[in-house]
Order: structure tokens, then sequence, then C-alpha cells
């Protein structure tokens, strides 16, 4: 009987593992779903200003070169809240601070496709 329960343990805590390690690729990926439609949205709507490529045009680049003296956090305020006076509207109508963060960071190394 003793084997019986083994394998049955042995066979649940494998399966356990496996579960937990399948999750845990789950949670490497990159690229979630809001992440994406987040991606998107710099390309199309921040590009209509910034250009496509992100290389400027009405607004500055936004290539980490030209970013790498700002500070993560004013850039993330800059795309949350905009700057009034100027072009730069707020997006937080579409997305979080932390969201806002993210794209901020992502900025600053180098923006996914």
């Amino acid at each position: 009987m003793k084997p019986v329960v083994l394998r049955g343990l042995s066979a649940a805590l494998l399966f356990c593992l496996v579960a937990v390690s399948t999750v845990e690729v789950q949670a490497a990926d990159p690229l979630t779903a809001r992440q994406r439609e987040l991606v998107r949205m710099v390309r199309q709507d921040c590009g209509s200003c910034h250009g496509m490529t992100l290389q400027g045009g009405l607004g500055p680049a936004l290539l980490p070169a030209e970013l790498k003296d700002k500070p993560v956090e004013g850039l993330a305020a800059t795309i949350y809240y905009g700057r009034p006076g100027t072009a730069m509207p707020p997006w937080q109508r579409f997305l979080n601070e932390a969201e806002a963060h993210w794209i901020a960071e992502r900025l600053m190394t180098e923006f996914p496709q």
C-alpha cells in the first residue's frame, strides 16, 4: 500500500512542478496583450507627431540616445499628464501611470516593434 501512496504522491508532486514551471514560462513572456496594445499606440498615435520610427517630427525624437539624460519618471509624467501649452497631449484617458512608466522605460532602451 505505501508504494502506491508514494507513487500517487510523486505523480501529484510532478504534476504541480510541471504546472508551476508552465506558469513561470508564461509569466516571463515579455509582451502581454496589453503591452502589445501599448506598443501599437506608441507606434501609431505617438508616431504621428514623433515620427513613425520615433526619430522625430513635430515632436522630438524618442530614441534612447536622445532620452539617455532624461529621468524615466519625468518621461512617464510627460506621457501621462502631457505638456500644457504644447502639442503634447495627456494620455491618462488611455492608460494608467504604470503603463506610462512601462512605455518610458522601453523608450529609454529600445522600443519594441
